[in-house]
C-alpha cells in the first residue's frame, strides 16, 4: 500500500500535469487562441455574466386544431367536386374527441365519401421503418362519417413541430446578432433558450412569440360582414386598423412558406417604410396563375389571423415579387422581414419560464463567489495544518490539486459555471478533506496503540479507505438524484460537488499518500508527527498538531442520554412538520410560480412612489420591499391564471417602474408559470425522497438491517428539523435549499457510515462487550474525526452565508445547521436506535447493559 512504482509516480504526476494544462486557458480570453487549438474551457452560466433564460412552450393543442380544420377544408371540397356531388350534413370538428363528424344523406354514396376522406389521411412513420395513416376513418349505420386523428398521428405531428420549431428558432435568434445563444429541446415540448449577455429580451420574445405564418387568400365579397359567423369555407377576421373586418376565404391560395426573401426597405415614392418579398420557383408560379385568374378582385395578405392587407389585384403578377405595407418603424419593419426570412413556426410558442440577469449583477455575484471561495480556503487551510501538523500541510497541498482537478473536469465537460456551481466549489473545500481527517485520525490512532510508523501509515490508509469509498459514495447518490430532477443552476451545483467528490477520493487516497511515501522516504522518521510534543522549538511544533478539538481518550457515556435525546429529537421533528403546514413553508418562485424584479434606483428607491405606480395596474398585489440597501427594491408579483399573459404582466410591471423614478434599472426579473412551478415543486420532492430511499438501501446492503432502519429514521427526522428551520426563520424553500437538504442528507449519511464501521469493528474486537459499551465506545473514538470534518464544513460554509449574497444565504445557513444537525444526530439518534433495535441480534445473548455478564475492557 506504501509502495510506488516509477510508472505508478508518473501516471500520478502526469494527471496533475494534466489537470494545470486543461485549467490554464481559462486564464485567457477564448478569441486570443488560434483557431485549430482546441480551446475548452469552464463557460459562465448567465447568473454570472448577464444574459437571458427562457423556456419556451410548443401549443400542440393548435396542431390538432388546425389538422381537423385542414380535414373539414378538403372534405368540403372533395365531397362538392365530386361527381356526381355528394349531399351531407352535420360536417363539424370535434377538437375534444379528435376528429371530424359528417352524416352522408345518401347511403349509395357513402363508400364514395369514404375513399375521399381517406385519400385526406397523411401517411406517418411508426416503429420498424412501416407507415400508417394518420387518422382513422368510420361509417356508422346512420350514414355517419368520423374521421379521427390517431394517438401516434397526432404525436408524430407533434414532435415535427418541435423540432422544426428549435430550428426557426435558431435562424430568427441568429439574424438578430446575438453570439453564442444555446437553443435546446427540453422535455416533449419544449425550448430552452439561453442569451447571454441580453440584458432586456423583450425584443428576442417579440420575434419568438409569433407565429410568422403569411398566407395569401381571396375575399369572399358576398359575405355579410354584419353577421354572427361566417358562412362555412369563409372565416372572419380583423385588419390593422381599429374596426376593420374582412370576409377570407379559408383556401391558402399561396402559402408564406414558398417565400425565400425578405428586406425591410423604404418605399420611394412615400418615404414609409415597407418589407419587400420575393417567392421560389413554385411560389412564384402559383402567385402569377392566381393573379392572373383574379384581376379586379381583393387579394388579403393574411400574418398570424390578422389581414396585413387587401389590395385589389389590378393585372397579373409574374415575377414573384410583392410588397407589404403597412404602419411600419423601421424596428417593426426590420423585425416583419427576420420572421418571415426566418419562416413560420408551426404553433405558437408561449414564453413559460424567464430568468434574466443584467450583467452589474453577475458581475456582483462574481465577486461574491471568489470572496466566499477565498475566505472558506483559508480558513480551511489554516484548520487543517494547526490541527493535524505536517500531514494537514500535506492535504493542504492536495486540497489545492483537488480544485485543480475539479475546474480541468469542468472545463473539459466545457461545463456552465452557476452561483450554485461556486457554491459547490466552496462546498467541495469542506468535504475535500473529509478524507484526509479520517485517514489522518487513523494513523494517529495506530501510533498511540504501538505500532511502527510505516506500519501505521500502511494501516491508517488500509482500514480508512472502506470507509471513505462508503462515505463518498452517498454523496454521489445525492448528486445523482438533484442532477436527475434538479433544473437550470442547480444542476450545475450537482455537476461541481460530484466532480469534487470524485477527485478528493483520488487526491486523498492516492495523491496525499504519494507525497506522504516521498516524505517517508526522505525523512525514515522514527515516529511521526501526530502527536503533540511538549517542549518542541517552533518548527517541530508546526510540524506536529497544534490542538484537539476533544482529547484522544474520552469516555463520555452518550447512551445514558439516548432516550432524551430520541424524545427530543421526535418532539422538534413532529413540530418542523406542523410547522411545514402551519404557518408552512415559504414557497419560493421556482415553487410557487409568479414574477420576481430586482431594481436599482441612482437615489434612495422612492417606495411610496413606486408601490403608487403599480397599484393600479391589474396585475394582483404587488409586493415592494427594499432588499440588502436602500437604493435595491424587490417586486414580486403573483403568477397570472393564465400562463400566456405573464409576458403581459412582466411588461406592464417593468413599465410602471421604469417610469416612477428616472434612471431605475431592471437587474433581474424571473417569471415561472404555475405548471412549470409545480413540476419543479414535483421533481423536487421526488429527488428528497428517491435519495432518502437510495441511503437507506445502501446503508442497508453495506451494513446490518438495524444500520440500515436506523439510517433511515435518522434521516428522516434530519429532514423534517432542516425543514423546521427554514420555516422558523422564513428561509425560501426553493431549488437551492432542496439542493442545500440533499447535500445534508449526503453528509448525514457520510458521517453516520464513519461511526456504523466502527461499531461494526468493535463488535467483532470486542465478543463479548454488551452493546452499549461497544456503542459509546465507538462514538468516543470517532469522536474527533466527526467533529473535525464538521468544522472544516462549517468553516468553508460560512463565508457564503456571510458574504455570498442573498442568493445563496438561504442555503449557506440551512447547511451550517445542516452541519450540527448532522454531527448530533449521528450521537443521539442514529446510535440509539441501533441500539435499541440490535440488542438481541447484535449481541445474543447479551442484553443491552450487559446485566449478569462480565464487561471486556477496551484500551486504548
Amino acid at each position: 500500500m506504501m509502495y510506488f512504482s516509477r510508472w505508478k509516480t508518473f501516471s500520478i504526476l502526469g494527471v496533475c500535469l494534466a489537470a494545470l494544462l486543461l485549467s490554464l486557458p481559462n486564464l485567457f480570453p477564448r478569441a486570443s487562441a488560434p483557431e485549430w487549438f482546441p480551446m475548452r474551457q469552464v463557460n459562465l452560466g448567465l447568473d454570472l455574466r448577464g444574459g437571458s433564460y427562457l423556456l419556451l412552450e410548443v401549443d400542440t393543442s393548435v396542431l390538432l386544431r388546425e389538422r381537423l380544420e385542414a380535414v373539414v377544408e378538403g372534405t368540403r371540397r372533395g365531397l362538392g367536386q365530386a361527381t356526381p356531388r355528394i349531399s351531407y350534413t352535420g360536417l363539424t370538428a370535434q377538437p375534444d374527441q379528435r376528429r371530424v363528424q359528417l352524416r352522408i344523406t345518401d347511403p349509395a354514396q357513402r363508400d364514395t365519401a369514404l375513399r375521399i376522406i381517406r385519400e385526406l389521411a397523411n401517411p406517418i412513420t411508426v416503429s420498424a421503418g412501416t407507415q400508417q395513416p394518420d387518422m382513422e376513418v368510420a361509417a356508422g349505420p346512420d350514414g355517419t362519417i368520423t374521421a379521427t386523428i390517431t394517438e401516434a398521428g397526432l404525436r408524430a405531428k407533434a414532435t415535427n413541430a418541435v423540432e422544426q420549431s428549435i430550428e426557426i428558432v435558431r435562424r430568427r435568434i441568429d439574424e438578430t446578432g446575438v453570439a453564442e445563444a444555446l437553443i435546446a429541446r427540453q422535455g416533449q415540448n419544449r425550448i430552452l433558450v439561453q442569451l447571454p449577455g441580453v440584458e432586456d429580451p423583450q425584443r428576442i420574445k417579440d420575434l419568438l412569440g409569433r407565429t410568422a405564418r403569411m398566407t395569401f387568400h381571396l375575399l369572399d365579397e358576398t359575405a355579410n360582414l354584419q353577421a354572427i359567423t361566417a358562412p362555412p369555407g369563409v372565416m372572419f377576421l380583423t385588419g390593422e386598423q381599429t374596426g376593420e373586418r374582412f370576409a377570407v376565404r379559408r383556401r391558402v391560395e399561396v402559402d408564406g412558406a414558398n417565400l425565400n426573401d425578405a428586406r425591410a426597405a423604404q418605399d420611394s415614392r412615400t418615404g414609409e417604410w415597407v418589407v419587400n418579398f420575393s417567392f421560389d420557383s413554385l411560389g412564384t408560379r402559383r402567385f402569377a396563375d392566381i393573379t392572373r385568374a383574379n384581376v379586379g378582385r381583393p387579394f388579403a395578405i393574411v400574418l398570424d389571423d390578422k389581414v396585413i392587407t387587401a389590395p385589389v389585384i389590378r393585372e397579373p403578377i409574374t415575377g414573384g415579387r410583392g410588397q407589404i405595407s403597412g404602419s411600419f418603424t423601421v424596428r417593426t419593419a426590420n423585425d416583419l422581414a427576420v420572421l418571415l426570412r426566418a419562416g413560420a413556426l408551426p404553433a405558437p410558442l408561449t414564453v413559460v419560464e424567464e430568468r434574466t440577469v443584467g450583467p452589474e449583477l453577475g458581475e456582483d455575484a462574481i465577486r461574491a463567489g471568489l470572496i466566499s471561495l477565498a475566505a472558506g480556503f483559508l480558513f480551511v487551510f489554516l484548520y487543517m495544518g494547526f490541527a493535524y501538523g505536517l500531514f494537514g500541510w500535506i492535504a493542504n497541498i492536495a486540497l489545492g490539486i483537488n480544485i485543480l482537478l475539479l475546474i480541468a473536469a469542468m472545463s473539459l465537460l466545457e461545463a456552465t459555471l452557476t452561483l450554485p456551481g461556486i457554491a459547490g466549489i466552496v462546498l467541495t473545500l469542506g468535504t475535500a478533506l473529509d478524507a484526509n481527517i479520517l485517514i489522518n485520525e487513523r494513523i494517529r490512532e495506530e501510533v498511540k496503540n504501538g505500532r511502527s510508523p510505516l506500519s501505521a501509515l500502511e494501516t491508517g490508509y488500509t482500514k480508512a479507505s472502506g470507509t471513505i469509498l462508503d462515505a463518498n459514495l452517498t454523496n454521489l447518490i445525492a448528486m445523482g438524484f438533484l442532477y436527475g430532477f434538479g433544473s437550470g443552476p442547480v444542476r450545475g451545483f450537482a455537476v461541481t460537488v460530484a466532480i469534487g467528490t470524485l477527485a478528493q477520493m483520488w487526491t486523498a487516497t492516492v495523491l496525499v499518500r504519494l507525497f506522504t511515501v516521498w516524505w517517508y522516504r526522505w525523512r525514515r522518521p522514527k515516529d511521526l508527527p501526530v502527536v503533540e510534543k511538549p517542549g518542541a522549538g517552533l518548527v517541530e511544533r508546526l510540524r506536529r498538531p497544534l490542538f484537539r478539538i476533544v482529547p484522544d481518550v474520552t469516555r463520555i457515556p452518550f447512551m445514558k442520554g439516548a432516550v432524551a435525546g430520541l424524545l427530543v429529537s421526535g418532539l422538534l421533528s413532529t413540530a418542523s412538520v406542523i410547522g411545514a403546514f402551519y404557518p408552512g413553508l415559504q414557497r419560493g418562485i421556482d415553487f410557487q410560480g409568479g414574477i420576481i424584479m430586482e431594481v436599482r434606483t441612482p437615489e434612495p428607491a422612492n417606495l411610496p412612489a413606486l408601490r403608487a405606480a403599480v397599484a393600479g395596474l391589474e396585475t394582483g398585489d404587488v409586493g415592494l420591499q427594499r432588499f440588502g440597501d436602500e437604493f435595491t427594491v424587490l417586486a414580486r408579483v403573483p403568477a397570472p391564471s393564465e400562463e400566456a399573459q405573464t409576458q403581459a404582466v412582466v411588461n406592464r410591471v417593468r413599465a410602471a417602474l421604469e417610469g416612477a423614478q428616472e434612471g431605475l434599472r431592471v437587474l433581474r426579473v424571473e417569471a415561472v408559470g404555475n405548471r412549470i412551478s409545480a413540476e419543479l415543486f414535483q421533481g423536487g420532492l421526488i429527488a428528497l425522497g428517491l435519495s432518502l430511499l437510495a441511503m437507506m438501501v445502501y446503508i442497508w446492503v453495506r451494513f446490518e438491517w438495524e444500520f440500515g432502519f436506523a439510517a433511515l429514521i435518522t434521516l428522516i427526522l434530519d429532514t423534517t428539523k432542516a425543514v423546521g428551520f427554514m420555516v422558523l426563520f422564513q428561509i425560501e424553500f426553493n431549488l437551492t435549499t432542496i439542493a442545500a437538504i440533499l447535500t445534508i442528507i449526503g453528509f448525514s449519511v457520510n458521517d453516520k457510515v464513519v461511526v456504523y464501521d466502527r461499531m461494526r469493528e468493535n463488535l467483532r474486537r470486542y465478543k463479548v462487550m454488551p452493546l452499549r459499551d461497544v456503542v459509546d465506545l465507538s462514538i468516543n473514538e470517532t469522536l474527533n474525526r466527526t467533529l473535525g470534518t464538521s468544522m472544516t464544513l462549517a468553516l468553508a460554509v460560512l463565508p457564503l452565508a456571510l458574504f455570498g449574497g442573498a442568493t445563496l444565504a438561504g442555503f449557506a445557513w440551512v447547511m451550517l445547521f445542516g452541519v450540527l444537525l448532522c454531527t448530533s444526530s449521528s450521537i443521539f439518534i442514529a446510535a440509539p436506535i441501533v441500539l435499541y433495535t440490535g440488542a438481541k441480534r447484535l449481541r445474543p445473548g447479551l442484553a443491552a447493559e450487559g446485566a449478569g455478564e462480565k464487561k471486556e475492557v477496551a484500551t486504548p
